[in-house]
């Protein structure tokens, strides 16, 4: 499974390094830059959180500067990883508990993080309302394509199961969304190797990364079309963004 290959661990890494180009060929990857949170920020409509990636600032450390009221030039390691976990779980539906896990908090600071997070993204919790109250009326939600995840326990008397359904209703529009623009990039791109680099193939898809083998002579100029390509294949009412890279091995990549 080579999706589960980690990538910020030395095995992980030398593991990766085993992934070779054929002899006179490169490596490119396309990863899309937070694409859950871009969804997230398109389907919410939040305006803090668009400002984000309009700006195309760190979101994160705007996150902890808007939750613990600090300027951005001095939020600590700390401080910006508390709000990318915050950034994320949100999205999985993290609470209290769960977070204080993860950061090693007390329960109560966690939910005092929690809080001051949705009292800065308002649109956020207007979402996260809304979706809810959408999914339990229809009993499904939608991806951004229009494909349904249907989610029986919404309406259920069992309180974990009917939590459960709601953590779906806010997460599958989100993760599924993202596999759909993933799906339209590989089509995108795809065509454009064909019609552009008929030598160079598609070899692998990981989460939201594309793996691209081509001949060393034209990498340079695949980078360029595979960055342009993978931010066309959708329209939203925030910059989607890839980041590109070149190497001889999947190790030299990120």
């Amino acid at each position: 499974n080579l999706q589960n290959i980690p990538v910020r661990e030395d095995i992980g890494r030398r593991i990766r390094s085993a992934f070779v180009a054929a002899p006179g060929c490169a490596l490119v990857s396309a990863d899309y830059s937070q694409i859950e949170l871009v969804v997230f920020a398109h389907l919410s409509g939040d305006e803090e959180l668009c400002r984000s990636f309009r700006d195309g600032s760190d979101v994160h450390r705007r996150t902890a500067s808007l939750m613990f009221g600090i300027p951005e030039a001095d939020i600590t390691v700390t401080a910006r990883r508390a709000a990318k976990t915050i950034n994320f779980g949100v999205i999985y539906g993290m609470g209290a508990f769960r977070l204080a896990q993860e950061l090693s908090i007390p329960r109560k600071e966690a939910q005092k993080f929690i809080e001051a997070y949705f009292s800065r993204y308002n649109g956020v919790a207007k979402f996260i309302e809304e979706t809810v109250r959408s999914a339990r009326e229809r009993g499904y939600v939608t991806t951004i394509s229009g494909r349904r995840r249907y989610l029986p326990a919404i309406s259920s008397r069992n309180a974990n199961e009917r939590q459960g359904a709601e953590r779906m209703a806010v997460n599958s529009p989100v993760q599924g969304s993202a596999a759909d623009i993933m799906k339209l990039a590989m089509i995108a791109v795809d065509r454009m190797l064909q019609a552009e680099f008929p030598e160079a193939r598609l070899v692998l898809q990981v989460h939201d990364e594309l793996i691209i083998e081509v001949p060393q002579k034209q990498a340079a100029q695949l980078a360029e079309r595979l960055g342009t390509t993978m931010a066309a294949v959708i329209e939203l009412t925030v910059p989607l963004r890839s980041s590109v890279e070149t190497g001889n091995c999947w190790g030299d990549i990120h």
